[in-house]
């Protein structure tokens, strides 16, 4: 009792001391041992979605993320096992080590050294190579599982994405709907995904379906996908974009065709409408948003907010690179030095009554020759009518279509009376 006593009366004797550290020692282990057992039940709980997706692309990618992490231990685990070991054999006290001090250089280790790691960034180059043009999100997909290809009898499903402040809107185009942070799509059906943004740059995630893909205004990106199983998936932003991201998810439902069409008719029996004055409204920034269902959308909404131009009086984005491309990207011929006329509407929409700019060029140099007799005639309003969807089609984030070459690579200036109608190519 004694003993015990002392070591509430102050450090004491030398006994008391060192039954105090006893304890104090005994008490840091078991905190210790507890942590060790606390922390793998925690980590028990985590669902690791990444290496377990329920869809077919998302599986690939895993399999591409396993197979490279295990290429790379293959030069990783042998090294941190060297190390260990030339540290261990090598230690001061040793005596029966080798001790060659004028040792310098051995062929064989070179060549192990250098071959070995060569090799794996080899494996893994090609690994990466095959597997990024695989599965590029803007290749349509070639399979719906590992047994089951992509065949004419798949009707896939288009699915437009717009990432809004601090929501997302869906359009249903083949069903005439549109939600608003839910989504739905029916098992073992290729998903065809357009995305845009309406204003600034985000990300789409749902890592069960298929990797990331930005959302940028005035653009349009692509991802294809499938789900193979029935459930609830998180889908989120993962691009950090204001004050509203972290509550900017949504609900994907994985159904089957019974399902994914009850879902569909109950969006159709849905009281509102998303018309343009709606949108309005819905894109202003909103935290936390309930999901919402539209039984109708406005025709050509979707194709408004990517070419922005959803305000009355905005010229779209789509017409305004046609307008460009017709008048030799902006007005200024390269080959003559001379600036087009860009008729009745401008950049920014307003009716600049035929303005000539024969006397000034970009930058206020006199550019015209020969009193202006080779000024470039602006397009007629008639070309602008019947102008074809393929020469209107917006410019996409993958990559510029034949249609836009000559932005630039411009044709040879032709004279006024024989210049071709590009409506008509």
């Amino acid at each position: 009792m004694g003993r015990i006593a002392a070591t509430w009366r102050g450090p004491g004797p030398p006994e008391t001391r060192h039954f105090m550290d006893h304890r104090t020692g005994n008490a840091l282990k078991r905190l210790h041992l507890t942590a060790l057992l606390t922390i793998p039940a925690l980590l028990s709980a985590c669902n690791a979605v990444v290496l377990s997706p329920s869809g077919d692309v998302a599986a690939r990618q895993r399999d591409v993320l396993v197979a490279s992490t295990l290429l790379m231990l293959l030069i990783i685990i042998p090294v941190i096992c060297l190390v260990v070991f030339f540290a261990w054999k090598y230690r001061a006290s040793n005596k029966d080590a080798t001790y060659a001090p004028d040792w310098s250089h051995s062929t064989k280790l070179e060549v192990v050294i250098w071959a070995a790691p060569l090799l794996i960034i080899i494996c893994l180059g090609g690994l990466t190579w095959v597997g990024t043009h695989l599965l590029d999100p803007y290749r349509k997909l070639d399979r719906i599982s590992r047994d089951v290809v992509v065949t004419d009898d798949h009707e896939p499903l288009e699915v437009q994405v717009v990432s809004l402040d601090w929501k997302w809107l869906f359009f249903y185009p083949q069903y005439g709907i549109a939600t608003v942070n839910e989504l739905a799509a029916p098992v073992d059906r290729p998903i065809e995904f357009k995305l845009t943004s309406s204003s600034v740059m985000n990300a789409f995630y749902i890592p069960t379906l298929a990797g990331m893909i930005y959302t940028m205004p005035g653009m349009e990106t692509a991802l294809h996908g499938v789900i193979n199983e029935k459930g609830v998936y998180d889908g989120f932003s993962s691009n950090y974009s204001g004050a509203g991201f972290s509550g900017m998810r949504f609900k994907f439902h994985g159904m089957d065709e019974a399902g994914f069409e009850e879902w569909i008719a109950d969006a159709q029996a849905q009281d509102a409408t998303l018309d343009r004055d709606t949108y309005r409204d819905l894109a202003q920034p909103s935290e936390n948003v309930a999901p919402m269902h539209f039984a109708g959308v406005e025709d050509g909404l979707y194709h408004d907010i990517m070419n922005m131009c959803v305000e009355p009086g905005q010229m779209c984005m789509d017409d305004m690179m046609m307008k460009d491309m017709h008048t030799k990207s902006g007005g200024m011929d390269m080959a003559h030095g001379q600036h087009a006329d860009h008729g009745a509407m401008g950049h920014d929409g307003h009716d600049h009554g035929g303005q000539d700019h024969k006397d000034h060029g970009a930058m206020g140099m006199d550019v015209s020759r020969n009193g202006g007799e080779d000024e470039m005639q602006s397009d007629t309003p008639e070309a602008e009518k019947t102008a074809t969807e393929a020469d209107r089609r917006m410019l996409h984030g993958h990559g510029l279509g034949g249609g836009f070459m000559p932005l630039f690579q411009p044709d040879p200036i032709q004279p006024a009376d024989t210049q071709p109608n590009p409506a008509n190519k």
